[in-house]
């Protein structure tokens, strides 16, 4: 079976497709079978003017008719389309999806924070480094920070915090905001002894694979997040793209996301970051798979 994941996210939008197999055993192979990413910045124009534009419109409009295709290319199945942040705060948010709708003849589905919070937890519940003790997986966008508390797997609490890179970048990330986020990662800290941090999003990867190169731990320090960023932050976005080849799109938005996790780990009292490389596409598939398909075998 093959499914695919289309999340339109604030800076982001993103096509991932895998192939889902039973072997013999009984067992679930889950394989990557192609993943596309295209920086549609949405929260360009949400964040700043309040609304999607047409041409960036347009330029979805293409672009899920090009996913379209390259789904029925790669024989999908199933998919579900997610939108996230900037289409929630867009004042035409809901007008834009229906004419997608009309022209793609692709269903986005427009997600609440806390329902993309629980999203993207499908899949880490299922992570064996997570299996016991306290964790705080926070996923950092363009539009907002996801916060999901987990208990030896479990997921006890979800919170979804209207602080992102491009919000941050815009001036749009309140101080009262920032303060309520802070007051409830150490409450979270305090009742939840001993809690990590599990990173999702492309920023969190980035800076991993600054500071590791591809080795395989999978864990980056604080500290040296804290050495990127002070080396990221008095170059131009341009020197950034030079100097440590970067995406135009990943250039300015890496600083805020480095200065989220800064953060969200001196209130939880965290000296370090797990970096699994999932995103919400991954999890929007799991979903899929297990709320659909699982229990219709079952």
């Amino acid at each position: 079976m093959r499914l695919g994941a289309i999340d339109i996210g604030s800076n982001g939008a993103r096509l991932l497709i895998k192939n889902i197999r039973t072997t013999p055993d009984g067992k679930e192979q889950i394989s990557r079978v192609m993943y596309m990413r295209v920086p549609l910045r949405l929260g360009s124009d949400v964040f700043t003017l309040g609304k999607i534009s047409k041409e960036r419109m347009l330029m979805m409009k293409h672009m899920l008719k090009a996913f379209r295709q390259i789904m029925k290319l790669n024989l999908v199945d199933d998919y579900r389309a997610c939108a996230t942040s900037a289409m929630r705060d867009a004042e035409n948010g809901e007008k834009v999806l229906k004419k997608l709708r009309k022209s793609t003849d692709i269903n986005i589905e427009l997600i609440n924070g806390k329902e993309e919070a629980l999203l993207l937890c499908n899949n880490i519940v299922e992570n064996i480094e997570s299996a016991k003790g306290n964790y705080a997986y926070i996923d950092v966008g363009g539009g907002s920070t996801e916060v999901s508390l987990l208990h030896d797997g479990v997921l006890t609490h979800s919170q979804s915090y209207n602080i992102g890179t491009l919000r941050m970048l815009g001036g749009q990330v309140s101080k009262e905001t920032v303060e309520a986020m802070r007051a409830d990662l150490k409450r979270f800290a305090k009742d939840m002894p001993g809690v990590r941090i599990i990173g999702s999003g492309g920023n969190i990867n980035k800076l991993y694979k600054l500071a590791h190169g591809r080795n395989g731990h999978r864990i980056v320090t604080i500290e040296e997040i804290k050495s990127i960023y002070d080396k990221l932050k008095v170059l131009s976005v341009d020197e950034r793209i030079e100097q440590f080849s970067l995406k135009a799109d990943r250039a300015d938005v890496i600083i805020p996301a480095a200065e989220i996790f800064m953060f969200a780990a001196e209130a939880l009292g965290c000296t370090d970051i797990q970096v699994p490389n999932i995103s919400l596409a991954d999890s929007i598939i799991d979903g899929l798979y297990r709320n659909k398909y699982c229990a219709k075998d079952a």
